[in-house]
């Protein structure tokens, strides 16, 4: 299910250069994805210092933060958003930075997940996947044979809703970052999706001020 701006004029809780320094504390969950080419895949676990990060010219490499919510006041509002999902259903906000081509290749998640824009473009692939066979060799759980029947640009403010199993692709189109707020499934989802729709939606509110100060040790 495509929602066109879900969160009207959204912003980045956090900018590049904070959700970076958030990478390179400690206590805070993050992983590093990086496409060497010819099909190789690299993956590193945080924290990460700026300076072990690739250069933000380099493409397609991408830097995953856990838990943003338990790290940051703003973040942890944006998830009360999702209320309407009972709470022992509830994961967390994992924000997703990505230069130019970045991303972590063909997958699916075995629970709820809503996908949102903050910034830059991304485009997603998806489709409901038959063979889950996953690819060997590589560190990623990465589908062998991924079958897309459906694509989408997301701009900022935009999100995209995947029920559990459904495969998804997410490239980066030029700089990005992407909001995933995930939820445990309890077995079989009760929500129904209608394929190929840019549903409209009663549009989510944006809290009255972004906050742009250093993130803040974990509550």
């Amino acid at each position: 299910m495509l929602i066109r701006q879900a969160i009207p004029g959204f912003k980045p809780i956090l900018n590049r250069a904070q959700l970076l320094a958030l990478a390179g504390e400690e206590g805070v969950e993050a992983r590093l994805i990086e496409q060497l080419g010819g099909g190789e895949w690299k993956l590193s676990h945080g924290p990460f210092p700026r300076r072990k990060l690739p250069a933000l010219t380099k493409p397609g490499w991408t830097a995953l933060v856990q838990g943003v919510d338990l790290h940051n006041e703003d973040a942890h509002a944006l998830l009360q958003q999702f209320r309407f999902v009972p709470d022992a259903r509830m994961d967390d906000l994992m924000i997703s930075f990505a230069t130019d081509q970045g991303g972590v290749g063909p997958h699916f998640d075995n629970y709820d997940v809503f996908l949102l824009q903050a910034h830059g473009k991304r485009r997603w692939r998806i489709g409901r996947q038959k063979d889950f066979t996953l690819q060997e060799g590589v560190p990623l759980k990465i589908l062998t044979h991924f079958e897309p029947e459906e694509e989408f640009v997301l701009e900022p403010g935009d999100m995209l809703y995947l029920p559990p199993k459904w495969a998804h692709d997410g490239i980066a189109e030029g700089e990005c970052m992407t909001y995933s707020i995930g939820f445990r499934s309890p077995g079989k989802t009760r929500w129904r999706v209608k394929s190929s729709c840019a549903c409209p939606m009663r549009p989510m509110s944006a809290p009255k001020t972004w906050s742009t100060r250093t993130p803040s040790k974990p509550r």
